[in-house]
């Protein structure tokens, strides 16, 4: 069934797309951020120190404060429906779940315990998503008397009021920032700052293999993943194909922060090492 037979009006039906990528975008951050996490754990604990820090600091900014605005605007209007009002209640109180375990992962007085906390986050917040994308967003994008789009809408003007003044670094996370940085670079086909050259792969550098990850999840896994490498460091992907188009995302986005270095070109993975400068 396409997404359009799913909504009342093609503008609800662009907007459950929408809705949906940038969920998949917040998951697949979290997961980058929680797999270089758990890499550091064992290999760099003063690395895991910083990467706990990073992904507390987008909790704080970006998972919370999407699930307090989505509760805000979203939920009300799926309460009314008989079909949806159980679910909201159980996704409401997921909320305080995520809520709580983000301030358990806050205070983990090692980097093991946060990589625990960590990893129940993600899977709660991938099985959250879950349920919003496959049940709560179809039924409002089906309901005439809905409109899905304008919900969407009210729901980013909060993120914008709650954005911290003088987050402008911050902006290439907004979902606007990555719809953007999406439609510019997918014909390009480009990589600013990739060289041919070959080198041995050094083993304290996290290796991030996103063969198993989702497509739908993947770029933002990456990207997740990037931005706990702190400068000066690097971290090797693996990949199924020459990720061309992903790396032309990746400078894109942060223009001339990262350089690559192809270690392996196939044909069954491409690895590659990205040296954040």
């Amino acid at each position: 069934m396409s997404v359009l037979a799913l909504a009342s009006d093609p503008q609800d039906a662009t907007a459950l797309e929408g809705a949906e990528a940038h969920r998949a975008r917040l998951a697949g951050e979290l997961a980058g951020r929680v797999k270089l996490l758990l890499l550091a754990v064992d290999r760099d604990p003063g690395s895991a120190e910083r990467i706990h820090a990073g992904l507390v600091a987008f909790c704080d900014r970006s998972l919370l404060p999407h699930a307090a605005a989505e509760e805000a605007v979203l939920y009300p209007a799926a309460r009314t429906m008989p079909e949806a009002r159980l679910l909201v209640e159980g996704l409401i109180g997921e909320h305080r779940c995520l809520t709580a375990l983000v301030d358990t992962l806050r205070a983990a007085p090692s980097p093991a315990d946060a990589a625990a906390d960590a990893r129940a986050l993600q899977v709660l917040f991938e099985e959250h998503m879950a349920k919003e994308n496959g049940i709560v967003l179809p039924l409002l994008a089906m309901a005439p008397e809905v409109s899905l789009a304008g919900l969407l809408t009210d729901v980013h003007h909060r993120l914008a009021d709650d954005r911290p003044a003088g987050g402008a670094e911050e902006d290439h996370h907004t979902e606007e920032g990555h719809d953007m940085r999406e439609e510019q670079v997918e014909e390009a086909g480009g990589c600013g700052g990739v060289c041919g050259c070959g080198g041995a792969e050094e083993a304290a550098e996290p290796e991030l293999d996103v063969r198993e990850v989702p497509h739908a999840l993947r770029h933002a896994t990456v990207f997740g993943a990037l931005d706990a490498v702190p400068a000066g460091t690097a971290m090797v992907l693996v990949a199924p194909h020459d990720p061309l188009p992903l790396l032309a995302q990746i400078e894109q986005r942060d223009p001339g922060a990262f350089s690559v270095e192809y270690l392996v070109r196939g044909p069954e993975a491409w690895r590659l090492r990205l040296s954040h400068h």
